[in-house]
């Protein structure tokens, strides 16, 4: 028998197509018309199959979260509650998530950056900002010996393209200005 949830989460196949099993977490919406007799059979369903949380979003009237888990009682979440389930998910989700684009974009942007070792937006900004520095350093020492008219071989670019710390970028760059040659760089 297949009972697909509306939502699968968890390790599956990345293609098309159903999967075998069940999945750790299953997502089912309810809404007007929701046939609940046969929900209740989809939850059983799932749960004997071994899927570890079943989480029933309630469009109609308040929004709410039921949680099921197998052997406990059904734990209701209301808006501004997290949902959790752990060694599934990284991080809690916002009961509004599963409803509200806005909520859930932001929580699916923050999953995102974190599958890329990113833990904020600030820190992706912050990362582009030294790199962006250490950039400008670079190109900086190689413009004042270019002004200067003295002559940079390959081995002292290479060492200026090879440093990555802007503190010693930033006393190479100094020393650039009153250097009588590009190899008076202190390493």
């Amino acid at each position: 028998m297949l009972r697909a949830p509306d939502l699968a989460v968890g390790k599956l196949p990345d293609q098309p197509g159903w999967a075998s099993g069940v999945p750790p977490l299953a997502v089912e919406y309810a809404d007007t018309g929701q046939d609940e007799p046969q929900l209740v059979a989809k939850i059983q369903d799932l749960l004997d199959a071994g899927t570890r949380f079943v989480w029933v979003v309630r469009l109609m009237g308040p929004r709410r979260v039921e949680v099921y888990q197998a052997g406990q009682p059904m734990q209701l979440m209301q808006p501004g509650g997290m949902l959790e389930a752990p060694g599934i998910l990284a991080n809690p989700v916002p009961v509004e998530a599963l409803y509200d684009p806005k909520v859930s974009a932001e929580v699916s942007f923050r999953n995102l950056l974190q599958r890329h070792g990113y833990p904020s937006l600030e820190a992706v900004k912050a990362q582009g900002e030294a790199e962006g520095e250490i950039a400008a350093l670079r190109d900086a020492i190689l413009e004042v010996f270019a002004a200067r008219e003295l002559t940079v071989g390959s081995d002292v670019r290479s060492m200026i393209a090879g440093c990555e710390n802007p503190v010693i970028l930033r006393q190479w760059h100094r020393q650039a200005i009153t250097a009588a040659s590009s190899t008076e760089l202190s390493l």
